[in-house]
């Protein structure tokens, strides 16, 4: 997937000596994992998703990996790691199954999650909307109807209402560039059009949270995008920027050398994973919100259907090298609060299976049983929890490269850099 920028002048100018070695990023950082309604819970209601499956002819939904009758099991598994901070969204389709109609039997559901969550010794991100809404408002047009924002709001004030005591961390809207391209694509509505009425919920999510949960910390986070991050989502940065109390950033693939051959359409476990982009990404936003916190909220590594990945990168490196670049962009001044793993299990990526994300791999398409199986990550990520971060001497496995396109033109004029065996050997 060629990147759609110039490949910007190298620097003659040598870079700073790189750190020998890394501090941990200290109690207070949020270690967490995340899961997503319709793409873990299963038992799914009427939804536009739902509809979506069947128009694309998109793998069968089935239910999941019904998180929605194992969360007793699953939120363990990640309290049993000692992360800080659980992600859910609460599902819009679930809770007001037809207009005016709201289900209480399924907040009750979502208060039991959140109840396991903090028996579980961990705090709860809750997401408003995960690009799943109600089969009757797409029946009533979706994002083309003009009322699809007093729609969502009045859902955004039951939800708030009911666990802001909880005191979550809250996401409005998961990643909405990717939304908008969604809906864009499988409904017609006008970009523009969904952009105007999205960052209009987070706005007014904002403002309604914090008369509800004063101390609240709210964000929509960004769906990064290496190459292009500008170009795709700033627009919508613009629109929300004065309603962010911490900016949210998903990291999950590098960019290519836009010089090079273009390899044509990839799959998810194909495109370029660079542990150091993180860092770009970071450095990208801390520059534009210098004054504001920011957030991994979600970052993981695709495999198809758990297969070692073709570039070979395993997810417990992936994830170590990743942390370490977390810990340098902190000792470089960036104020780096917390990171999320996506995901705890495996799920519905979306229109297939086939893509595996989870720190426990679950085969739906052939375990009726629904088996968490731990991947390597698991140990590996208990061990970062434990320590705050990789040992102080950790070299990623993958070097940074030389130029980046992850944020050019910084990402290559100004590149990151590790320490080499000489330099560590001389420091000892």
């Amino acid at each position: 997937m060629a990147s759609e920028v110039a490949a910007p002048e190298v620097s003659s100018t040598p870079a700073s000596a790189p750190p020998t070695s890394v501090d941990p990023l200290g109690p207070d950082f949020l270690w967490g994992v995340a899961t997503s309604g319709f793409q873990s819970e299963g038992h799914a209601p009427d939804s536009n998703w739902l509809r979506y499956i069947g128009q694309q002819n998109f793998e069968p939904y089935g239910n999941s990996v019904d998180f929605y009758d194992r969360y007793t099991s699953d939120i363990p598994l990640a309290g049993a790691l000692g992360l800080k901070v659980f992600r859910i969204s609460v599902e819009w389709a679930r809770v007001q199954p037809s207009a005016g109609e709201w289900d209480e039997a399924a907040f009750r559901f979502y208060d039991a999650v959140l109840d396991a969550i903090a028996a579980a010794g961990m705090r709860p991100m809750i997401t408003l909307d995960h690009w799943v809404y109600p089969g009757w408002r797409a029946d009533q047009g979706g994002w083309n109807s003009p009322d699809m924002v007093d729609a969502w709001l009045a859902n955004m004030r039951k939800v708030v209402d009911r666990y802001a005591p909880r005191k979550p961390l809250w996401v409005t809207v998961n990643e909405p560039v990717a939304y908008i391209v969604y809906e864009e694509r499988f409904t017609g509505v006008d970009a523009t059009t969904i952009e105007e009425r999205i960052a209009a919920v987070h706005n007014a999510s904002y403002d309604y949270i914090h008369q509800v949960q004063p101390d609240a910390m709210v964000t929509s986070n960004i769906g990064y995008v290496s190459g292009n991050e500008t170009k795709v989502n700033q627009p919508m940065v613009d629109r929300i920027s004065a309603k962010l109390d911490y900016i949210g950033v998903d990291y999950y693939f590098g960019a290519t050398d836009p010089n090079a051959p273009d390899p044509g359409p990839q799959q998810l476990w194909e495109l370029p994973l660079q542990s150091e982009g993180v860092y770009y990404a970071l450095r990208h936003y801390a520059r534009l919100f210098p004054d504001k916190a920011l957030y991994v909220v979600e970052n993981g590594m695709a495999t198809q259907n758990g297969q070692l990945r073709p570039d070979g990168y395993d997810r417990a490196d992936y994830l170590r090298d990743l942390v370490y670049w977390l810990q340098r962009a902190r000792m470089d001044g960036m104020n780096v609060i917390g990171y999320g793993y996506w995901s705890l299990t495996d799920n519905y990526e979306w229109g297939s299976y086939t893509p595996r994300f989870g720190l426990y791999t679950v085969d739906v398409s052939t375990d009726p049983a629904l088996v968490r199986t731990p991947t390597a990550a698991v140990d590996a990520y208990r061990a970062i929890v434990q320590a705050g971060g990789v040992p102080a001497a950790y070299l990623p496995t993958r070097p940074p490269l030389a130029c980046s396109y992850v944020d050019p033109p910084s990402s290559c004029t100004d590149p990151v850099t590790i320490p080499t065996a000489t330099a560590i050997h001389d420091q000892i």
